[in-house]
C-alpha cells in the first residue's frame, strides 16, 4: 500500500483561545461570587456577578471582531451564563438572606432553598429556550428577562441592603418573593428590548444629546453605584410587562371597529 493511501487518524479539532478566556473568566467571576456569599462577604459576592456579565457582554463581541466564532463557544458560554446568573445570585440570596427562614421552622427553611432553586431552575429553562429560538425570534427583543438582567436585579439589592448595613435577616420576607418574580420573569413571554440595534459601531453615528444622556447616567452611578443599579435594571424588569400589555391593548384597539 502506498504512502498516499495510508489512512492517517483523524485530526483534533482545537478551540479559540480568546474568547473562550472571557468566558472563562465570566465563570470565574460567577464561581467567585459563590465563595464569597459563604464567606459572608455579599457585596463581594454581588460585584462578582456584575464582573461576570460585563465579561458576558464582552466573549461575543470579541469572537465577531476577532473572526472566532464557533459552536463551542456559544455551547460555552450558556453554561458560563447558568454559573454566572444561575446558580450565583440564587446561592448569594440563599446565603445572605433565605437561608434566615430555617429559623421560623422546617417549613420555612424549606420555602427558602425553594426559592434559591425555581430562580436557579428559572434561569437553566431561560437559556435553554434562548438557545433553541436563535435566528427565529426578533432580535430586537428578548422573549422574557434575560437572565443577566434577572442577576443584576437581585444583586443590586443584596448590594444596596448590605452597603447601608441592612441584613438578609431584615428583608427575609422580601427575599422570597424577588426570587421567584424573577425567576418566572426570566420564563415569561413578556418582551424586553434587547439594545442590539443600538449603534455601537465606530461608524454608527448618534444625536448630540446621547451623550449628554450618558452624562446624567454616569454622575449618579459613580456617587451610588448599587443604588443607581438597582433602579435601572428594576425599570428595565418592569418594562417588559408593561411594553408587552400595553402593545396587545394597542392591537385591539386598532381591530375594534369604530
Amino acid at each position: 500500500m502506498s504512502e498516499s493511501t495510508t489512512a492517517r487518524p483523524p485530526r483534533h479539532r482545537g478551540i479559540y483561545l480568546l474568547p473562550n478566556l472571557v468566558t472563562t473568566g465570566a465563570m470565574f467571576a460567577g464561581f467567585y461570587a459563590i465563595v464569597a456569599s459563604i464567606g459572608g462577604n455579599y457585596s463581594d459576592a454581588a460585584i462578582a456577578v456584575f464582573v461576570a456579565a460585563l465579561l458576558d457582554g464582552m466573549d461575543g463581541r470579541v469572537a465577531r471582531a476577532t473572526g472566532t466564532q464557533s459552536e463551542f463557544g456559544v455551547q460555552y458560554d450558556s453554561l458560563s451564563d447558568l454559573v454566572s446568573f444561575g446558580l450565583a445570585p440564587s446561592l448569594v440570596m440563599y446565603n445572605w438572606s433565605l437561608s434566615t427562614l430555617k429559623d421560623f421552622g422546617p417549613t420555612w427553611g424549606k420555602i427558602g432553598w425553594a426559592a434559591a432553586f425555581i430562580y436557579a431552575a428559572c434561569a437553566a429553562l431561560r437559556l435553554a429556550r434562548f438557545n433553541t429560538q436563535v435566528g427565529v425570534v426578533d432580535k430586537r427583543y428578548f422573549q422574557g428577562l434575560a437572565s443577566p438582567a434577572a442577576a443584576a436585579v437581585c444583586m443590586s439589592f443584596v448590594w444596596s441592603m448590605d452597603k447601608f448595613g441592612i441584613i438578609g435577616e431584615e428583608v427575609w420576607y422580601i427575599t422570597p418573593v424577588l426570587a421567584v418574580v424573577v425567576g418566572l420573569l426570566m420564563v415569561s413571554r413578556f418582551r424586553y428590548y434587547s439594545f442590539k440595534s443600538l449603534p455601537m459601531g465606530d461608524r454608527d453615528r448618534v444625536p448630540f444629546l446621547w451623550i449628554i444622556v450618558a452624562v446624567l447616567v454616569l454622575v449618579p452611578f459613580v456617587i451610588d453605584p448599587p443604588r443607581v443599579l438597582f433602579v435601572v435594571f428594576t425599570l428595565y424588569l418592569l418594562s417588559g410587562p408593561v411594553m408587552t400589555l400595553w402593545g396587545r391593548a394597542t392591537r385591539r384597539r386598532r381591530r375594534t371597529p369604530a
